[in-house]
């Protein structure tokens, strides 16, 4: 007969074990249900505690409203498009001006604005401040468009702003025109009414952002470094008020670009002896070139959701989720790698979870009867913030792994800093009050632009550059950046001159108040 003594403490381990897995678990469970708590509301300083202002109320009448709308429409019609960086529509660059000076004469006239062209398309004004104490702060948009035409499916033409329902239709009506005369009309609103700043303020507008802005944006930069600018904050275009957007999201939430995505541009090409196609190897560069290509499709970079800005973006949205997403998104120090998971399943959200690899040119071939001695494809990468462009360039060629494929960086760089977001952080709460006053029930949270923008060429002027305009996104506006059908609503466009308006004078506080507890210590 066996000895039971074995089987009996093997018992009382495995009892132990599952008890102590239980209390983990438990322990776990609590903390993290504790924490679901603790972020039960919307984070960041309460509004009613800022420094009082005299604020001056911008008021818009039927003529005014007219005005402002005809000289937005005057803009969206001016079609200047940046083809490269070598092809842009300088005749159309030269109406805008004429149009900015005719639009906002104020602007161009007040003592308290100086005016000056930049590589002679570019514009920068600096309103001076009465407190020269106060650094300085730049509004950053930009003139140029992407092309479009009509035979792409427009339900009106990209260059008419025509009006359909309450919608003006054409390219640059979200992309970047409505910011840039929102800021100019803010201004000369203000200027008008006899305003003036106590921090002085930059406006930029770069005339080639859509082909990287090393002709006006980088321009700017230099020329500000000559003369020892350093900014408190930079905003730009980049996030805006998502509304149905975010699945399971039902309030509208207003995502604040606290960095973008890096990028670079890689050409894969392979080199292989010519033939007749009657006579073929066995490997030709297209089927060489073919593989290494379908080996990037299938092997994404890795997973990073968690380790990036992306994450503190639904620990602020999370409130807003019912149960068991509010869990989950409260406490993602336990469920990153699940939520990730669920992330990565479209196109849209894989974005926020890690570098993205896209095939966007295949060249190969001049006769159908001649094998190829040379085959090139192009991709195109947005490089997550924790990773650098070198490691993305390694794993790029790890996983090709074939020697006969050549890896070689056209132009790349890495992911732009985190600027700050919390209850101290000038810029973002300056910004984040001038939304909440203007859209009371929406949520704001910190975020991570996707595209890249022309703020990126101002990283040594501050610590914090902003990616953010109140454009209003729907499920379905996303498709129509850089698409077909872009469009803005009149409501919206005025939304955006408001913003700007009490944007300008919110600026004016020398101090944030002292931060409130988000909540009570548990």
């Amino acid at each position: 007969m066996t000895n039971p003594r074995p089987k009996f403490q093997i018992f009382k381990l495995f009892k132990l074990i599952l008890i102590s897995l239980a209390a983990v678990t438990v322990a776990l469970f609590t903390a993290a249900s504790l924490r679901t708590l603790s972020l039960d509301v919307n984070v960041g300083l309460q509004l009613a505690a800022w420094e009082k202002a005299r604020n001056i109320s911008l008021v818009v009448d039927a003529q005014r409203r007219d005005e402002l709308l005809a000289n937005f429409k005057e803009a969206v019609r001016i079609p200047t498009v940046s083809f490269s960086e070598t092809d842009l529509n300088t005749t159309a660059l030269l109406q805008f001006d004429r149009l900015l000076r005719k639009a906002f004469p104020t602007v161009f006239s007040s003592p308290l604005v100086q005016h000056e062209l930049v590589a002679n398309y570019s514009h920068l004004f600096w309103v001076r401040g009465s407190q020269p104490d106060l650094a300085p702060y730049l509004l950053l948009a930009h003139i140029d468009v992407v092309p479009a035409v009509l035979s792409d499916g427009w339900d009106a033409p990209p260059f008419s702003a025509e009006e359909i329902g309450d919608f003006i239709y054409g390219r640059g009506t979200i992309d970047d025109k409505s910011s840039l005369m929102g800021m100019l009309q803010a201004l000369e609103y203000l200027l008008i009414k006899g305003y003036a700043p106590r921090r002085g303020l930059y406006i930029s507008l770069g005339h080639d952002e859509e082909v990287s802005g090393f002709q006006g944006a980088a321009s700017v930069t230099r020329l500000l470094k000559r003369r020892g600018v350093q900014l408190s904050f930079v905003l730009d275009e980049g996030l805006a008020v998502l509304d149905g957007v975010i699945p399971g999201l039902e309030e509208p939430a207003a995502l604040i670009g606290v960095s973008e995505k890096g990028s670079a541009t890689v050409k894969l090409s392979v080199s292989t002896v010519p033939g007749h196609s009657s006579m073929p190897p066995r490997e030709t560069s297209i089927g060489i070139l073919a593989a290494a290509i379908k080996r990037l499709e299938d092997n994404p970079m890795p997973r990073l959701f968690g380790q990036g800005p992306e994450g503190e973006t639904f620990e602020h949205l999370a409130h807003k989720f019912s149960l068991p997403k509010k869990f989950i998104m409260s406490n993602l120090w336990l469920f990153s790698s699940l939520l990730g998971r669920m992330l990565e399943r479209k196109a849209d959200t894989n974005a926020f979870v890690r570098t993205t690899t896209a095939v966007t040119m295949f060249n190969a071939g001049v006769k159908v009867n001649v094998i190829p001695s040379a085959a090139e494809a192009y991709v195109n990468l947005r490089i997550h913030s924790a990773q650098t462009l070198q490691e993305v360039l390694h794993l790029i060629q790890s996983t090709v792994g074939d020697q006969r494929v050549s890896v070689e960086l056209v132009y790349g760089f890495d992911p732009l800093p985190v600027s700050s977001s919390d209850e101290k952080s000038f810029g973002f709460q300056i910004i984040k009050k001038t939304i909440l006053d203007l859209f009371p029930t929406v949520t704001v949270a910190p975020g991570i632009c996707i595209g890249n923008t022309d703020s990126r060429h101002f990283k040594d002027l501050t610590n914090d550059i902003y990616r953010f305009a109140p454009l209003w996104f729907r499920p379905g506006d996303a498709q129509r950046f850089h698409g077909i059908n872009e469009r803005i609503s009149k409501k919206n466009y005025e939304e955006l001159i408001q913003f700007y308006f009490d944007l300008i004078q919110n600026c004016d506080t020398r101090q944030l108040p002292e931060p409130h507890s988000a909540a009570h210590e548990l």
